[in-house]
């Protein structure tokens, strides 16, 4: 785990995140509306459809304010809210009102301890309910975005690499690599030449970080 960190972290829900010092949590809606569509599709069930696409109207407010480089209303975001609230209460009572699933057993016939199984959907549901701020940070922060996606693109090639090759012959190495990929991905996100970055001194490019 990550040590040393702050800011914002935008994360997939992994429970190992919420164990990070000194930082806040924003939860990546790309994994919340994937879930919600195989919700729609094999259990029908309407909340998720309704939250899906709540969803993704609120990225869609959210990018036209930041296109003006503003943060979206704050009577349309208390709408947003408000709307979200509604579609978490009746998704909580909708699986409240269906049947429990059968309790595992043990060899002996006794039911097996911990938390009774759930459905796919009613863990989902909790989730947003409990943590509704970290799923809309997006729409009050406009340097959170609506998912983590970029930041799986940025670690893709660290992964392609070790599929490839397996490993890397020293620490050098893997470091070398990690200070390349990220000055690149640097480079493409502010809009620098890319070869020009990697010939420059690196103090110079710290100082045009920091003057940022």
């Amino acid at each position: 785990m990550l040590s040393g960190a702050s800011g914002i972290v935008v994360h997939d829900h992994w429970k190992s995140y919420y164990a990070m010092a000194g930082v806040e949590h924003a939860l990546c809606n790309a994994h919340h509306l994937r879930e919600l569509r195989a919700l729609v599709e094999i259990e029908h069930e309407d909340w998720a459809r309704q939250m899906a696409i709540l969803l993704r109207r609120a990225c869609h407010v959210e990018h036209l304010a930041r296109d003006r480089n503003q943060v979206p209303n704050h009577h349309l975001i208390g709408l947003i809210e408000r709307r979200y609230d509604t579609i978490v209460g009746n998704g909580m009572k909708f699986h409240d009102a269906m049947m429990p699933l059968a309790t595992k057993l043990k060899r002996d016939g006794t039911p097996r301890k911990g938390r009774p199984k759930r459905r796919v959907g009613h863990n989902l549901v909790p989730r947003l309910r409990d943590h509704k701020t970290a799923a809309l940070r997006f729409l009050t922060n406009p340097e959170v975005p609506f998912t983590n996606n970029q930041a799986e693109r940025d670690g893709r090639m660290m992964k392609l690499k070790q599929k490839i090759s397996g490993c890397f012959r020293s620490v050098q190495g893997a470091e070398d690599f990690a200070v390349i990929r990220t000055l690149i991905g640097t480079a493409n996100k502010r809009g620098w030449c890319v070869i020009k970055s990697l010939m420059r001194d690196p103090q110079d490019l710290i100082g045009d970080l920091s003057a940022a």
